[in-house]
Formats: structure tokens, sequence, C-alpha cells
């Protein structure tokens, strides 16, 4: 049976607002850099545009580019998620972690902030950490819980 946790609200929901806050923001700027005659008039000397005049001429494709950036990265990692089963951890897109590889896991700071590490050793046998945190995914209970089964 595989427990699985997706990708948390929380990352998600932040992600859609930084893009709105990209948006609004490109478009205010864009307003007032382009549309609006009073302020262009305020900010210009000699005939010649200040730098608030001229940030807010050069801002806006950055900021929509960002947005567009940030709903590409939200695009890829949607279906994000991590699966616990019988044999091995699968983290986001491939990260397959046998429960045998697996030495220990601290979970001292689970509680309270939400997150644990999981220490393993990789292919090569070097000692690796993973921080798994509920900012990330949501429903890791139930994943800690199995994962603690599985490694006593």
């Amino acid at each position: 049976m595989a427990i699985e946790a997706p990708l948390s609200k929380y990352r998600r929901n932040n992600l859609i607002i930084y893009m709105v806050v990209c948006v609004a923001f490109a478009l205010w700027f864009g307003y007032d850099g382009y549309l609006n005659s009073k302020f262009k008039e305020e900010h210009t000397q000699d005939g010649k545009a200040d730098g608030t005049l001229i940030f807010n001429q050069w801002a806006p494709p950055f900021l929509l580019g960002a947005a567009a950036l940030l709903g590409l990265y939200l695009f890829k990692i949607r279906n994000s998620k991590i699966v616990a089963d019988d044999t091995s951890l699968v983290i986001g897109s491939g990260r397959h972690i046998p429960y045998d590889a697996i030495e220990k896991i601290d979970k001292t700071y689970f509680d309270s902030k939400g997150y644990f590490v999981i220490t393993y050793k990789d292919q090569s046998g070097t000692e690796m950490d993973h921080k798994i945190s509920g900012r990330k995914y949501d429903s890791l209970g139930p994943i800690l819980d199995h994962l603690v089964a599985k490694i006593t």
C-alpha cells in the first residue's frame, strides 16, 4: 500500500500570489510609465525622464517575465509528491530512497516546525541528508509514521 503526500497548498498558493503581485505591479508601473500624462510630466525635467519614470517604463516587461517564469515553475511542480510504497520512498520527480539505505530519521522539529530529516546512504556509499518539510508537501504525518515503522 502506497502513501502519498501531494504538493502543499501553501506552496501552490504562494506562487499564485507572487504571480498576481508581479502582474499587478507591471500594470501599475506600465500605466504610470506610459499612459499617465500627469505622472510623466511630474517626472520629466528639461525634456529628460528622471529615474522614477525610467524605472516605470522598464520594469513591466521584467515583472511580466517573472510572472511567466513563476507560472512555468508552478506548472512543472504541480504533480510533485512523496510516495512511501512497500520498498522505497520516492521524493518529487524520481529520487528513490530504499528503506534499507535509510540510517536515521530526525523528527525533532516535526511537531513544532513541520519538518523531518532523513539520513541515508546513496549508491556510492556517501551519507546524505534530505529535509522533508510540511511547507513543501501536505500530509507528512502518515509518511513519517510509515517510515518509522519500516525502519524499526
